[in-house]
């Protein structure tokens, strides 16, 4: 696969940037490049290779999943112009 100039221009277009006639000719051969590389990478046999999220296997410590209210809800609702039992008093809105 290969990209031409009218290609660049085509994609500078839809991306809605100005790449100008030199420009251009850059880009050209930089995507080639670029799909060349892909395309190498598409050559290598990843048959029983599992999917990574990182190349160091981790596992992220998990903490306990404990619903609490913070221990500060004085504070979380000092500023509020109204506050009724530890929450936000709003105006009633619907009927």
């Amino acid at each position: 696969m290969s990209v031409d100039k009218n290609t660049v221009a085509k994609i500078a277009r839809l991306a809605r940037i100005r790449v100008d006639e030199k420009q251009q000719e850059e880009l050209t051969g930089e995507l080639n490049q670029i799909l060349g590389w892909i395309e190498q990478l598409s050559e290598l046999d990843t048959e029983g290779v599992e999917p990574m999220t990182s190349v160091v296997e981790m596992t992220q410590p998990l903490r306990e999943d404990v619903v609490n209210d913070g221990y500060y809800v004085d504070r979380v609702t000092k500023n509020a112009p109204e506050s009724a039992h530890g929450f936000f008093a709003v105006p009633k809105v619907v009927e």
